[in-house]
């Protein structure tokens, strides 16, 4: 076997165990060591440092790494939001975007919604690092956004204040009990007749894809297996009431979009 063979297939382990290393340190790792010494109980607790660290979020945010984690279908679930937000009258309404992600979702969610005519977009984050990064990225649409520390379990608008509501893959990293008060939140602040879009990950067909993101999750994101069965988001919000909800798989049932329309009071 040629040498330059053998050296490029140990760089690549190499690379990949690093990478693999990192992204444990900075995920479930982290998560370990908070448990360990006994700081569990506080609001943040479960946030990655890769959320909250300003270097570690600006090294991160890299848009090809961002869509390689998502098997490369980023565009894809992104563009299943924004092309419902162009066929929605947002005409002088608000739109909500909980929680901040990597990646170009947010401005294009912001584009989008303000194409539609939205009055203001409101973009709520538990850290503020996060917050300060996701301006640098909406600039051009400064007057009409608004920047929000809140937690995603305990929103501080008020009942029915917005038409759309935006979660993109922030379900998966919430403790269990978590997941089902988030939803709640969201489904509160939406006006009747106002739309959840939910991104995030899903149960997939093949069973060579399932047992891949099975360990991946065990591994790395130990919260996201239960959107599998009992914590899934669909059911959660059957669960709640009030919603008709529409689920549109994608990557061989790798990831989900779900849109959940609030019905009006009986």
């Amino acid at each position: 076997m040629p040498a330059w063979f053998l050296y490029t297939a140990y760089a690549l382990v190499f690379v990949l165990a690093s990478t693999a290393l990192f992204f444990f340190t900075m995920t479930r790792g982290a998560l370990i060591m908070r448990a360990a010494l006994g700081r569990s109980g506080e609001d943040a607790a479960h946030v990655y440092p890769l959320y909250s660290n300003m270097r570690l979020i600006r090294f991160v945010d890299f848009q090809p790494l961002i869509a390689a984690i998502l098997l490369f279908q980023y565009d894809r679930l992104v563009s299943a939001i924004t092309s419902g937000l162009h066929q929605t009258d947002l005409g002088g309404k608000d739109v909500l975007i909980t929680s901040c992600a990597f990646g170009n979702v947010i401005p294009r969610v912001v584009t989008a919604a303000i194409e539609s005519g939205a009055r203001r977009v409101l973009i709520a984050d538990i850290i503020q690092n996060e917050l300060d990064h996701a301006h640098t990225k909406v600039s051009d649409y400064a007057g009409q956004l608004q920047f929000l520390q809140e937690n995603a379990t305990a929103m501080k608008q008020a009942d029915g204040s917005v038409a759309v509501n935006v979660i993109f893959f922030l379900l998966h990293e919430l403790p269990h009990a978590l997941k089902d008060e988030a939803l709640r939140e969201a489904g509160r602040v939406l006006a009747p007749g106002g739309k959840l879009y939910l991104a995030e990950f899903h149960r997939p067909s093949p069973w060579v894809l399932r047992a891949l993101s099975w360990t991946y999750f065990k591994v790395f994101e130990p919260l996201g297996l239960a959107l599998w069965d009992t914590h899934d988001p669909l059911k959660l919000l059957a669960a709640q009431g009030g919603f008709t909800c529409e689920r549109h798989t994608v990557f061989f049932g790798n990831f989900q979009i779900l849109v959940a329309t609030k019905q009006p009071a009986p």
